[in-house]
């Protein structure tokens, strides 16, 4: 399998001039836990994620050391760390240095590159510009897709895939970076996470209205906002 056949398309971004605070707000609300940071010409510029927010001034969780071992690191180690603790602009939180892939590659790169770096997302670039990116979950759903013994993808169901997620780009109510679809011979296995349930029946009818299609099945998961409650999708519905 390819990088194009598992990866989410339409990622979000921020810039690296975005607050901080704008980046967290918008992790927490999607759920998700990184964003690519892009600049103004759509270039990959860095990734931030939970782990740059870890030692912040405004949680008191500030690196503590004795002074003898703060001469050792020596003022320009120091002042990395300021910046990192008590910076406001995402460019003074995130990774510059990302590992990235392209969508023709093969999905042993992108799990060599997870375990090598300890990772958990993997930017997809073509060009240059960030075309989707891959998660640990996006290798998870790939898997699962295989049980049955279900033949590889063909050219057809990677063309069924893309435009489910092209439908969804357009749809305001699409939880678009909550969703993943694996395809094989026509049959469209949908899974991830929903907050309202109406938005089932809209995904169902987004993947059967596509040329192709032969079958949906349904292994999406709703949780509930609030309580943090979760159902899985109906027995009629797998």
């Amino acid at each position: 399998m390819k990088v194009k056949d598992v990866m989410t398309p339409g990622v979000l971004s921020v810039t690296p001039d975005e607050s901080i605070f704008v980046a967290a707000r918008l992790m927490l609300q999607k759920k998700i836990s990184g964003l690519p940071v892009v600049d103004s010409h759509g270039k990959l510029a860095g990734i931030v994620s939970e782990g740059d927010f870890l030692r912040r001034a405004e949680t008191g969780t500030k690196r503590l050391r004795p002074k003898w071992m703060e001469f050792f690191l020596g003022p320009g180690r120091l002042a990395d760390e300021y910046v990192q603790i008590s910076g406001r602009k995402v460019r003074d939180v995130m990774t510059e240095d990302v590992r990235t892939v392209t969508p023709s590659a093969p999905l042993e790169d992108v799990v060599r590159l997870m375990e090598r770096h300890h990772i958990k997302r993997v930017p997809v670039v073509d060009g240059g510009k960030i075309v989707g990116i891959v998660t640990r979950a996006n290798l998870l759903h790939a898997m699962a897709s295989f049980v049955g013994e279900i033949a590889p993808s063909s050219a057809a169901d990677t063309t069924i895939r893309e435009q489910f997620f092209a439908e969804l780009a357009r749809q305001p109510w699409a939880p678009v970076t909550r969703i993943d679809i694996t395809v094989r011979n026509g049959v469209v296995l949908l899974s991830g996470t929903l907050t309202d349930e109406r938005q089932r029946q809209a995904l169902r009818v987004t993947a059967e209205n596509i040329p192709g299609v032969k079958k949906v099945e349904d292994h999406v998961v709703w949780i509930e906002p609030v309580s943090g409650m979760y159902a899985e999708a109906p027995p009629e519905e797998k």
